[in-house]
């Protein structure tokens, strides 16, 4: 009996699929009756696969035999990955595709003119917040397929984007979506403490996939404060506001006192819903002060709910900035925590030179199709080694077309196909 488990991976059996999960967020499904075929082209003989414990099990004691299935399901392990929270399938984005990671909003690096450069590895989330502002998670009714960044070659274009940011950087992890999605989400801490230029790492989190063995990983690896999106103390209220049945409102609170004591600091982070959640404030300053959330940084983050044109749009009750800046001013008074109207230098951010934009609103590019977009219509294409978000467009992956670009705000560039293109 040959007994099969590669690294990172155990595998589970799916009716008539062999499926084999990878580091826990991704996932691949092949045919057991076509393994079992390629099996007997190969070797003359009829075998059998069994999942047992996690183990691929094969009925049989030829070691050439399980390094053949081995090799079959790494051969193909990227064209099948799917993500295991929105069962989209992934693009896997690596060295060799020359895709750069500068230029779109889903993944790779955004600079936005400070110290602070947003490190995106991965999207998908294993939530579906009713107020989501890029229609993420498990329900999501746009988002049509995932990525997910090979860890080296983020780490690779961070450095770049680092060397001509200069010191002091905060590389803040965050994402369409969970950035605990992202499969190499340790190692990237790792390989961001590393960099000499880097001094803070900060990450968003809605919390459900935290685990004690994964926090002390994170705290090993280097990672300084989580913003844990909570936003209801009340269990069935989160449920809600979460739009996940299942969504564990006391393990994600267990997690939160479990990065503080693992010294990862922590910032509580609710968005607000006048109507819904704005009388829980109170309950939230409580229990940030109860757990010593805020070490070096403010330890509430109150957020206004937003509607988004991509996002989701629940039936609720808008207040204006103005309105709400005066409501959280009155909350500082009430309970003397403060800040709670957060500036950049409460973080320590402050204006560093933008990277260099490299196409201006209104110009005529010819790019190259590379690959799909998240959304019906949309491609990505690239041109001066930037990627571009192609809208209402037909064109396919290999095409060259001619481009107008209608969007450069922080380096994220969108544009129309020219017609006749």
């Amino acid at each position: 009996m040959i007994k099969i488990k590669p690294p990172n991976s155990y595998f589970e059996e799916d009716g008539g699929n062999i499926r084999i999960v990878w580091r826990n967020t991704l996932y691949a499904d092949f045919e057991k009756n076509l393994l079992e075929k390629a099996i007997k082209r190969k070797f003359k003989i009829k075998a059998e696969l069994k999942v047992e414990d996690g183990y691929l099990r094969i009925n049989h004691e030829n070691k050439e035999l399980g390094n053949f299935v081995i090799f079959l399901i790494q051969n193909y392990l990227r064209e099948f990955l799917r993500n295991k929270y929105t069962k989209r399938r992934v693009l896997y984005i690596h060295e060799g595709m020359n895709i750069p990671l500068l230029g779109y909003n889903a993944f790779g690096l955004i600079d936005r003119g400070t110290n602070l450069i947003q490190v995106r590895g991965s999207t998908g989330c294993n939530v579906s917040c009713i107020f989501c502002s890029v229609d993420e998670g498990p329900y999501s009714r746009t988002r049509i397929l995932d990525y997910v960044v090979d860890v080296d070659y983020l780490l690779e274009w961070f450095n770049e984007v680092a060397q001509f940011k200069g010191k002091r950087l905060e590389a803040h992890l965050d994402g369409q979506g969970e950035p605990l999605v992202y499969p190499f989400i340790v190692e990237l801490v790792q390989g961001l403490r590393e960099n000499p230029n880097v001094s803070v790492i900060s990450m968003q989190s809605n919390g459900a996939l935290l685990n004690d063995k994964l926090i002390e990983e994170l705290a090993e690896a280097g990672l300084d404060r989580v913003n844990l999106s909570i936003h209801s103390f009340d269990p069935e209220k989160a449920k809600m506001l979460m739009g996940m049945k299942d969504y564990d409102l006391n393990h994600v609170l267990e997690m939160a006192e479990a990065l503080i004591n693992a010294g990862i600091d922590v910032l509580f982070a609710p968005v607000i819903i006048f109507g819904i959640n704005d009388m829980e404030a109170e309950s939230f300053i409580e229990f940030a002060r109860k757990i010593g959330a805020g070490k070096r940084w403010p330890a509430l983050g109150f957020q206004n709910y937003v509607p988004y044109k991509f996002g989701r749009h629940p039936s609720v009750k808008f207040l204006s900035f103005k309105k709400f800046y005066n409501w959280l001013r009155e909350l500082e008074e009430k309970t003397d925590m403060r800040p709670l109207v957060l500036k950049p230098e409460h973080f320590g951010m402050h204006k560093r030179r933008f990277i260099p934009l490299e196409f201006h609103v209104g110009e005529v590019v010819k790019a190259k199709i590379v690959l799909p977009g998240r959304i019906e219509g949309e491609m990505l294409a690239v041109a001066r080694n930037r990627l571009i978000e192609v809208i209402n467009t037909n064109a396919k992956v290999g095409d060259e077309i001619k481009i107008r670009i209608v969007r450069t705000r922080h380096g994220i560039y969108v544009g129309n196909p020219v017609k006749g293109t």
